[in-house]
């Protein structure tokens, strides 16, 4: 492309394709944008990146613009979609633009899987930075190390660029998961499990999309497996023509690949082996079992990237998580409050279980939750949601909304928490955030602490708790 040409990007105001923005602004496209509805904080974010915002009209694409990109949010009937088509003007998909135009003569390193992309990507990411390799990256959360989520890095030929795969339709008008489009060199594989409800019909159709993705992996690269997922073998075992390098939890019995040890029932301290011989021993901020998979998996990577082992523990240590991961909202009256973006029971387990050994017996674990993405609002995780909460002392649940769905494919909420009481869990479901912050506020005492679980807003209760806890403190 020319410096200069004009990019006109359709749901500018969505995470993603603000991400992909930045990245089409840092090489040389003057992009416009429009959205449904525009307002702060991004509309101020893209406005301080000079990109003009706009809610969508025909005038958007007057003059025609050299390229319009269309969010994965988009689709027919919007205006701007319709006059793109009916004028035969020129159109792609995010990641299709990712692909074309920023990963060419790059090392796309991917991270792929059901759990844990955005804080192993992070993490990926701040490794190869900690060893001066100038990653540029794109993120669907913000890095607290690099306190953005898409960076365009060193544009050197063969500099690594780090991405989510994310597994979900790439567009209306292509239905390819995104991860296809990313060609990537490392490819890490942490998990497969069935989710996705509203676009995947079962676990095998999700299969189908991760054998694709393997076939587009060159036999120069490197596919880093966790070998305790039998779902990740069984794509393995459909076909790959790429050297693999396992990961998996540390037995005696087996010395293959990359093993790890959490040292601390909370993940905090643990030891990496690679071909059973211990190589890294780290203490990092970092809480949970889950993570040690990952940065066992990241290491494997970041080593076949040319990463020295000192580097990788360096990064390790001075990882400080991922935004909405674990992330400590403020403290009152010896109360604490965590943020987790977990909307999946192995996620949500992962978490809760991690929590509850980081409290050392002391204090109650308050779990609060919006039921909210397609697959946590509906009856797929019935039985299993139960058990993920079991280590919590109050879990309290607001109702799953029906947007789009039968009621009667909706996750039965009273019966996760009937269930949880057979395991001595004080369990309910409340109609509104106000009632969950009163009935919090008025039963937590000082050593409690209070985790909130959401892949949305939840109606900003984090910070309207910490308030009426504060309020309460002082009267």
């Amino acid at each position: 492309m020319k410096s200069g040409q004009h990019l006109h990007v359709l749901g500018v105001c969505g995470t993603a394709m603000a991400a992909i923005t930045a990245l089409a602004k840092a090489k040389g496209w003057r992009v416009s944008g429009s959205d449904a509805n525009v307002y702060p904080p991004m509309s101020d974010y893209l406005t301080h990146m000079g990109v003009e915002i706009a809610t969508f009209s025909e005038d958007n694409l007057k003059p025609k613009p050299d390229l319009c990109l269309i969010g994965n949010a988009m689709s027919r009937g919007n205006v701007e979609v319709e006059y793109i088509l009916d004028n035969d003007l020129p159109y792609m998909s995010g990641p299709e633009f990712i692909g074309r135009y920023i990963l060419p003569h790059r090392h796309a390193a991917v991270v792929a899987g059901t759990h844990g992309k955005t804080s192993s990507a992070s993490l990926l990411a701040w490794v190869l930075e900690t060893a001066k390799k100038q990653p540029g990256f794109m993120i669907g959360g913000i890095p607290e190390n690099f306190g953005e989520g898409a960076v365009i890095g060193n544009s050197y030929p063969l500099t690594p660029f780090v991405l989510e795969g994310d597994e979900y339709d790439t567009a209306f008008f292509d239905k390819r998961s995104k991860f296809i489009h990313y060609h990537a060199k490392t490819l890490i594989l942490n998990n497969l499990e069935f989710d996705h409800a509203d676009i995947f019909k079962d676990l095998d159709a999700i299969k189908t999309q991760f054998s694709h993705l393997l076939k587009t992996i060159p036999q120069s690269g490197h596919i880093i497996a966790n070998a305790d997922d039998a779902n990740i073998m069984d794509v393995i075992a459909m076909g790959c023509w790429t050297p693999i390098v396992t990961f998996s939890e540390y037995k005696e019995s087996n010395q293959d690949g990359w093993q790890w040890q959490s040292l601390k029932e909370d993940g905090s301290h643990f030891r990496l082996y690679q071909n059973g011989i211990s190589v890294i021993d780290a203490k990092w901020e970092s809480i949970g079992k889950h993570h040690v998979s990952n940065a066992c998996a990241v290491a494997a990577a970041a080593v076949s990237m040319g990463v020295s082992l000192k580097a990788i523990q360096k990064g390790f240590e001075t990882f400080k998580g991922v935004r909405r991961r674990m992330t400590k909202v403020g403290e009152a009256n010896n109360i604490t409050i965590y943020d987790d973006f977990a909307h999946h029971p192995t996620a949500i387990t992962g978490i809760v279980d991690s929590v509850k050994a980081s409290m050392n017996n002391n204090g109650r674990l308050w779990v609060l939750i919006e039921p909210r993405s397609n697959t946590m609002r509906s009856k797929i995780h019935q039985e299993k949601l139960p058990k993920s909460l079991k280590s919590a002392d109050f879990v309290i649940f607001t109702p799953p909304s029906d947007r789009n769905m039968d009621k009667n494919d909706l996750l039965d909420v009273e019966k996760v928490c009937s269930e949880l009481s057979h395991d001595n869990v004080d369990a309910k479901v409340l109609k509104s955030t106000q009632e969950i912050i009163n009935v919090t506020i008025n039963n937590a005492k000082e050593g409690d602490v209070v985790l909130i679980l959401s892949n949305g807003g939840f109606e900003n209760i984090h910070q309207r708790l910490l308030a009426a806890i504060k309020e309460k403190t002082n009267t």
